[in-house]
């Protein structure tokens, strides 16, 4: 009987070693998931912003186009409503959103990106696209074109690059609210602007 008994306890102790054991090796499992999930919401806030801006395509560009109308674009009044769509709110022009978020180097960019050029060559910066990934840009900057999906590798937003700005990080994704956008925090572009009475197309 003694036997018996002694057997029992045995057992249970072996049960209950074993159920420690599985759950330990599946807490260590589960650890690393908020993480991922920061990094999966970032991805479907920029996934999002793409599918806002692709519903625009061929809307005509017209310079100085009024925020927040939908018919017309010029390049910053595009980018500027895709992000607000998408509760993360921008300055209105190019130059004002090439001072916001984080400076990106072109070998390093991500979907979601903002890419900013100076296609007059005059040291002011006039044009900004959405850098889709797989080396696509996703903008407008000419009346008769609109809202268009451009290659970006030897373009001339290519060539007269000058900065690229994040302003989505796993960390800012989190607290994006649609119904309360999120305002950027302006940082310094440490951008050297010349020539400033140049008259620009700027937008």
């Amino acid at each position: 009987m003694i036997n018996t008994n002694k057997s029992r306890i045995g057992k249970t102790l072996v049960g209950i070693s074993l159920g420690l054991s599985v759950a330990f090796s599946g807490s260590m499992l589960i650890t690393p998931q908020p993480v991922q999930a920061a990094a999966s919401t970032a991805t479907s806030v920029s996934d999002n912003i793409i599918a806002t801006g692709k519903q625009f395509l061929g809307v005509p560009y017209q310079f100085g186009a009024q925020g927040g109308r939908t018919n017309v674009f010029d390049c910053s009044s595009f980018t500027q409503y895709v992000f607000k769509q998408n509760g993360i709110n921008l300055p209105r022009s190019s130059r004002q959103q090439a001072n916001v978020g984080t400076i990106v180097s072109k070998d390093q960019l991500q979907a979601g990106d903002l890419i900013f050029s100076d296609t007059n060559r005059d040291g002011i910066i006039n044009h900004v696209s959405i850098y889709m990934g797989g080396g696509k840009l996703l903008h407008t900057y000419r009346v008769g074109i609109g809202v268009t999906i451009s290659d970006f590798a030897g373009s001339t937003w290519d060539k007269t690059f000058v900065t690229a700005r994040r302003v989505i990080s796993s960390g800012q994704a989190a607290t994006i609210s649609s119904s309360q956008p999120k305002t950027v925090n302006t940082k310094s572009a440490n951008v050297k602007h010349v020539n400033k009475k140049k008259k620009s197309h700027q937008h």
